[in-house]
């Protein structure tokens, strides 16, 4: 792994059923309704009935001053428990959301394995490594609260 690869693993208790956990996740066409960083998601391509092949282009702007955009491929999809995608544009690597079932909802987990792949932040990326997490922990947790007030709101 280089310095300018990074392994984050998010976790989100969501109280609601995986079904509608799951319904918003695979509509990141609606993300930024309720996911503050994503100010863009646009569908490139649908992919198959699954969902498997939809092509998203996501712009985020982060709690760090820089906006980023990547394309997300999704790869894999197993309904009510994963969806799998690998990105390409401002960082290169691949992403994982899996559901499970818990007391009260759902346990959304996130693992998220990416290299900077733009000249200026790779340069920077091993000197702000601890700043990059910081960004995405707060972009994910901004993520976690706006899905369970969606939810809430029905």
């Amino acid at each position: 792994m280089s310095r300018a690869d990074f392994h984050l693993l998010t976790t989100w208790d969501v109280p609601a059923p995986p079904e509608r956990v799951w319904a918003e996740l695979m509509r990141p066409q609606d993300w930024p309704a309720w996911w503050p960083a994503v100010t863009r998601a646009d569908v490139i391509d649908p992919g198959d009935a699954a969902g498997v092949g939809s092509r998203i282009r996501f712009a985020w702007k982060t709690a760090l001053p820089y906006r980023f955009a990547f394309e997300i491929l999704t790869t894999r999809v197993e309904p009510l428990a994963l969806i799998a995608g690998r990105a390409s544009g401002t960082l290169d690597g691949t992403g994982c959301w899996r559901l499970a079932a818990i007391r009260g909802g759902t346990r959304v987990t996130y693992d998220w394995t990416v290299t900077v792949a733009a000249p200026g932040l790779r340069l920077v990326a091993p000197l702000a490594r601890r700043a990059f997490a910081w960004n995405h922990d707060v972009v994910m947790r901004q993520g976690h609260q706006g899905l369970v007030a969606r939810l809430r709101r029905g």
